[in-house]
């Protein structure tokens, strides 16, 4: 959609004053109007993608794994003021999972919000699962929820409306489900997408379920299998099944409303539903408010087969490093250590399930209960004790409990569209790319003429010194540092467009796809040199794409 008129009167505005209208940062012409002819100022949108959109290729983190971490967030929230209204039963002080206010009557007021980018690239899905965790918050304190508010921020200029409206449609769909009505919202033009609902209910006057009344002597029951930050990670880097990414959808979009409603009625000591701080990370703020320990037995944990085999790939989100920082110190596993694992315990889950502290005594009727309502992933996991050195012992032994299909993946070889194993760092280039420069492409059937007297190269004189040192120097600048090897082989990549280097770029590309980046990352840091250099860089790229194709067989 091109609106010239209006365009005109935008640009005539911002070129005066030096900066866009919309966005001060950007000059004007932007990158979107050189690139794309379309002005957003002026209300021009693209057309629609003939492609499906991917959510999670529009935002850095997915799903839960957004949040903040835990160790950052308790320093902001450490200098903060607490309310002294005396009506506040639960506020921020006591950790949980929402807010309690304490109203006339005989019921009191539970509030709680929640907002996180997409896990799943499904609009109406992320939706759906948007709801189902704003929910969880009050369903894990006993409460009922009666009514929300959407919460919403999205790249409106880049992304279609239809979009946006799947997004809230999928959440809208299950708080009807949940008998919960949405009587308004809040947008933002943002640049990445990210959803979630402010959820107000209502708990009895009595007393709520909190994470701080586990008791020695008490089962714990996990209502969801774990892994579905790794799943969604993998999915987001071309490494997961579609059977996998259905099964966490289907999961992650499930109401914790039969966990609550039955936790009531087999005499709940405490709950915590798990998210973004991990297994690890909520039970230990439920250990540390009830003033017990935990024991956790690892064979018993549900967890999705193919997060298990992921790991077991070194397939790591960074989310599960930052719960690790905040929550291991308290935690020790007893037995064989069992390192991928441990690493599933501390994985950010997006919508999660509810942790349960039961008595022992209804634990097992619990879990009947939950199974014969379809939610078979309901098991019992572990104990709580008195406390101990540590607040979780996780008993070492081979996963038993797995939902879905197990596979590990392999590691992609220079396969383009993939990316490789997460966590391992790309080798550095052990040599200058003007050092071993490819075959000639050229047509070899012309004779050359051949000089047969000219010497061989001296191997220890001043020259041949100068040529190791150079050597050395190249080996050096190509090694990590503060920019690690993939940020350096793109850099190599639009250094050798600049410079049109043809034996460069084409050592560069083909070290690039077999270190799994993708023609898409190439593409890009190509561009880069382009817009500095203009339309002979362009062409002299595209020229080498098509040389590599011809002999190679790369996607030209």
């Amino acid at each position: 959609m091109r609106l010239p008129e209006k365009r005109k009167e935008i640009m005539a505005r911002s070129i005066a004053l030096g900066h866009c209208v919309c966005n001060p940062k950007q000059p004007c012409p932007c990158d979107i109007l050189i690139n794309s002819d379309l002005c957003p100022c002026a209300g021009e949108r693209p057309d629609p993608p003939k492609e499906k959109i991917r959510l999670t290729q529009h935002v850095r983190k997915v799903g839960c794994s957004s949040k903040i971490n835990h160790n950052d967030l308790m320093k902001v929230l450490s200098g903060l003021p607490s309310s002294d209204d005396p009506n506040v039963i639960i506020g921020v002080a006591a950790g949980d999972d929402a807010g309690v206010y304490r109203l006339e009557g005989k019921y009191n007021l539970v509030q709680t919000v929640d907002v996180f980018s997409p896990a799943v690239d499904d609009p109406y899905i992320f939706g759906q699962i948007c709801a189902a965790n704003s929910l969880s918050d009050v369903y894990a304190m006993g409460g009922r929820p009666i009514c929300a508010l959407s919460i919403i921020g999205f790249p409106i200029e880049e992304l279609p409306h239809e979009t946006m409206a799947d997004i809230l449609r999928g959440g809208i769909d299950v708080m009807n489900t949940a008998g919960v009505s949405v009587i308004g919202g809040h947008s933002i033009n943002d640049a990445e997408i990210k959803c979630g609902f402010a959820v107000s209910g209502l708990i009895d006057g009595k007393g709520s379920v909190t994470n701080a009344g586990a008791r020695s002597g008490d089962c714990l029951v996990l209502t969801k299998p774990i892994g579905t930050g790794v799943i969604a990670f993998a999915a987001q880097i071309g490494r997961a099944s579609d059977a996998a990414i259905d099964l966490i959808g289907k999961t992650m979009a499930e109401l914790n409303k039969d966990a609550a409603e039955l936790m009531l009625e087999f005499g709940a000591h405490a709950c915590t539903d798990v998210t973004g701080f991990s297994l690890m990370g909520h039970l230990t703020e439920m250990a540390r408010h009830s003033g017990v320990s935990a024991v956790i037995d690892l064979a018993s944990v549900p967890f999705f087969a193919e997060a298990l085999g992921s790991v077991r790939q070194r397939i790591i989100p960074g989310a599960i490093d930052r719960n690790k920082e905040a929550f291991s110190a308290n935690v020790r596993m007893e037995g064989e250590r069992r390192e991928p694992e441990l690493s599933l315990l501390f994985d950010a889950q997006t919508s999660g399930g509810l942790l349960i502290a039961l008595p022992e005594e209804h634990a097992d009727a619990y879990v009947e209960a939950m199974r014969a309502r379809g939610h078979t992933a309901t098991s019992r996991i572990g104990c709580i004790m008195e406390m101990q050195d540590f607040y979780i012992t996780v008993k070492s032994g081979e996963p038993a409990n797995l939902i879905g299909e197990y596979r590990e993946i392999e590691a992609p070889h220079a396969v383009q569209g993939t990316v490789a194993t997460a966590n391992v760092e790309p080798p550095p280039m052990d040599f200058a790319c003007c050092e071993h420069p490819p075959q000639s492409t050229q047509n070899t059937s012309t004779p050359k003429t051949s000089i047969s007297h000219i010497p061989p190269a001296s191997t220890n004189g001043p020259a041949s010194q100068s040529a190791e040192a150079f050597k050395s120097f190249m080996k050096a600048a190509n090694s990590p540092g503060r920019l690690d090897a993939r940020m350096k082989r793109l850099m190599n990549i639009a250094l050798a467009v600049a410079t049109r280097c043809d034996h460069c770029l084409q050592i560069h590309i083909e070290q690039a796809l077999s270190e799994g980046l993708t023609r898409e990352e190439i593409d890009e840091a190509a561009w880069l040199a382009i817009s500095f250099s203009g339309a002979p860089a362009k062409l002299f790229y595209e020229g080498v794409w098509r040389e590599l194709s011809s002999e190679s067989g790369f996607p030209g």
